[in-house]
Formats: C-alpha cells, structure tokens, sequence
C-alpha cells in the first residue's frame, strides 16, 4: 500500500520541531504541500527550505503564537484569500507546565484553554467550509496518552486533554456527513524536547539524575523505549490519506504498550 497525499494542502501546527516537525515532513514526503505552523521563525524557515529541496513541492510556513487568537485568524485568512483551501488539519501544540492539579493556578488553565482548545475550535472554523466545499477534510490532534490515564505531575495538560478528547469526538460526529474525519493520536513517551525537559524537571523535584529518571519510564513501557516522532507521523500520514476515510471519532495510541486501559 502506498500512501500518497498529492494534491493535498496541511496546515501542521508546531512544526518547528519534535513530533509536529516529522508529520510536516511525513507529509511531504507523501506529495502533500505544507504550511508549518509555529513560533520559532528561524526553524520553520529551515524546515521548509529543507523540504522544497527535497520535494520540489512549494512548501510554506506561518510563524505566529497559536495562543494569539488575533494574529493566527488574520494569518490564516491571508492563505485562504489566495484561494488556497486545506485539506489536512494538524492541531499540535505543546504541552501545559508540568505541576501539581492542586498547585495550579486558575491562569493556568485559562492559557491551556486558550493554546489547546480555542486555537483548534478557531483553526476549524476558518478551515472547514473549504473542506465541505470539497467534500473531503482530515482534522488530526496530537493529544496524549495522558487523556486517557493521567500522568502524575502534568495535572493541567491531563485536564485539557481530556476537554480535547470531548471536544474531538463531538466535531467527528457534526462533520462525518461531509467526507471530513477527526482523529486524536495519543503519543506515549516520544523522544522529543518536551520530555527531554520534563525529566529534567522530575529529577529536579526529586533530586535524582536525568538518566534514573529515564530508566523508570522505560521499565514501564513494555517495548523498553521511546518512541521516536516519524512513529506518530507515519499514523498521522495514514489517517490524512483516501485510506482512512472510515476512521473517524477514534483516538489511537502510539505508546510502545504503555497505557494499561482497554
């Protein structure tokens, strides 16, 4: 089976590294033109030079912070106006401060709201009559295992997560009828910066080293390791191709058997 995205247009959101760099690249990969989507300008200026010699395909970036709901709408509508419809949505941003449910402060939430949530309920609203013009939309979220098991520590992100999850499977089931899926991958423990720095934190707060904190996650996950981000970008792909168009309202995880839940 080869899975090809030609013709395809995706918005990847925080493609400036980690696990949403390897879907932009993915994607690529597979034919699809791609917009990346991040803060750190000299990165996705990279990346997409990177891709265009590697491709030949034309590919793009925006550079605005996902949480400015101002700034992301007005860069957004300029693609559209170019009369360039998406077709894949990619909604991945990083996650909330590590910390405590009982240390966090009602802030805290608000600014998680607002990165996790209302940036992709805004992104789908600015997307989705070009999709249902065209009869066909991919709408993928990089969520978390922690939606379905809490992760000690992460006491906010768990908390958003699992609004993501809601707030997914309700879309999947509004936009079905128009050819449009939705679907949450939930990466396990992927070899990224985010948790290169969440350990670091943990062997902080306890006062251990980087590597004994690793090795406890390891022995946890019954493949024994981390995942690697192109592990999430090859499920990412599938699910953004005609292949998966029966798939929708599902959230599968790319954990190495970690997660002990049916």
């Amino acid at each position: 089976m080869l899975i090809s995205l030609n013709s395809k247009v995706a918005i990847v959101c925080g493609a400036s590294q980690g696990i949403g760099k390897a879907i932009a690249y993915q994607f690529a990969f597979a034919g699809a033109k791609v917009i990346l989507l991040a803060r750190n300008e000299e990165n996705l200026s990279k990346n997409v030079f990177e891709l265009r010699q590697k491709t030949g395909i034309e590919h793009s970036y925006i550079c605005c912070d996902i949480s400015n709901q101002n700034d992301l709408e007005s860069k957004v509508k300029h693609i559209l106006e170019q009369n360039q419809s998406i077709d894949v949505l990619v909604n991945n941003t990083g996650g909330p401060a590590p910390g405590k449910l009982t240390d966090a402060e009602l802030d805290d939430f608000q600014k998680a709201f607002a990165q996790h949530i209302l940036s992709a309920q805004l992104l789908v609203k600015l997307l989705l009559p070009g999709m249902i013009s065209k009869n066909f939309g991919r709408i993928i979220n990089i969520v978390s295992v922690g939606m379905r098991q809490p992760i000690d520590h992460l006491g906010v992100s768990n908390t958003i997560r699992g609004a993501m999850g809601s707030w997914a499977k309700t879309l999947s089931r509004e936009v079905a009828p128009y050819g449009i899926t939705v679907n949450n991958i939930l990466p396990g423990y992927t070899a990224t910066e985010r948790l290169q720095f969440l350990l670091e934190q943990t062997a902080f707060r306890n006062n251990t080293s980087y590597d004994m904190e690793l090795n406890k996650i390891l022995e946890r996950i019954p493949a024994k390791r981390l995942g690697s981000p192109d592990e999430i970008a090859y499920l990412a792909t599938f699910l953004a191709s005609d292949y998966a168009s029966y798939i929708n309202g599902a959230s599968i995880p790319v954990d190495g058997g970690f997660l002990s839940c049916v």
